[in-house]
């Protein structure tokens, strides 16, 4: 069995069982792909892949273990260039972060500034999606680090630290009838059509979770991953808009009024997520002291080494 075989195997599982974007992937032929794939099985005396024809529908049940594996070696492979690359050149590499629209927007750029003067010579990469994208891409390697809130903390595989909390507030046009008459209340917010994330973003299970347990029923006529949409969509009084806190800016968003609703909802947390099992570039640490700054070299590895 040879390495090339195992990454070819890794990549076929990768794209979705398509040979075709595999062998792109890997810049060379479908035949060659399919061809490595038959030696391996003939190698182990068994199929890898479930098959309708010539296409792949699956992986066997022992296929499943051996992918398993073959990832595990990619991952392996992968950690030891960036061994040889940190005592090479320490200076030099690439960092890619998988995060949310939010957290981009607006957490992240001083960070990213601070990154990019620090470093400038590591390319900087960012991905954005939803939580559970963001976790996906930290887990297959496609991701250094991910960003984001709550669901990425419940991956086993993932070391997840917490960067900071935070919390929600409604924004309407000037001269809405929620900024008259006191305190904002759940069951008034319920009278009215609310815009806001998609629920399986930024705290959205957190939200739902609030109005059920007050036995109440949200009116959600639009979602998004966009809190520039969402205020859009409010500005056109389409609805009342619910978004992070840190997504309101006082000085540009002067056409709508804010209403603080820490004391309807819990905070949120945000962590950062790594493979516990990767190792991390000097420039890494770099980047995760920069997002929390709780979190030094020596605090990361002490996190790691408690996880393992």
């Amino acid at each position: 069995m040879k390495l090339h075989q195992l990454r070819y195997l890794h990549e076929v599982v990768k794209q979705g069982l398509n040979i075709t974007s595999a062998a792109d992937a890997l810049y060379t032929s479908q035949p060659g792909v399919s061809k490595q794939i038959q030696l391996i099985e003939e190698e182990l005396g068994l199929q890898i892949f479930k098959r309708n024809g010539k296409r792949l529908t699956g992986l066997t049940v022992p296929g499943q273990q051996i992918v398993m594996l073959a990832d595990k070696v990619m991952r392996d492979i992968e950690n030891i260039k960036r061994v040889g690359e940190e005592f090479s050149d320490v200076e030099t590499g690439t960092l890619t972060i998988a995060t949310t629209h939010t957290q981009a927007r607006y957490k992240l750029p001083a960070a990213v500034k601070a990154f990019m003067t620090n470093y400038p010579r590591v390319k900087l990469n960012i991905h954005q999606g939803n939580p559970s994208q963001v976790a996906e891409q930290v887990e297959s390697g496609e991701a250094d680090i991910g960003i984001a809130t709550e669901s990425i903390s419940e991956r086993e595989s993932l070391l997840c630290l917490p960067c900071y909390h935070w919390n929600r507030c409604v924004v309407v046009p000037h001269e809405h009838p929620l900024l008259q008459g006191g305190p904002l209340t759940l069951e008034k917010l319920v009278n009215y059509p609310l815009i806001t994330y998609d629920f399986a973003f930024t705290g959205g299970t957190l939200v739902s979770k609030t109005f059920s347990d007050a036995g109440l029923t949200p009116n959600v006529v639009l979602t998004a991953i966009d809190a520039d949409v969402i205020k859009t969509y409010v500005t056109l009084g389409l609805g009342v808009g619910l978004l992070a806190n840190m997504a309101y800016d006082a000085d540009r968003d002067t056409h709508l009024a804010k209403i603080d609703v820490d004391h309807l909802f819990a905070d949120s947390t945000t962590y950062l997520g790594v493979r516990k099992d990767a190792f991390l570039r000097g420039y890494m640490y770099g980047f995760i002291e920069l997002i929390a700054p709780h979190f030094n070299r020596a605090a990361v590895n002490q996190a790691l080494k408690i996880a393992d």
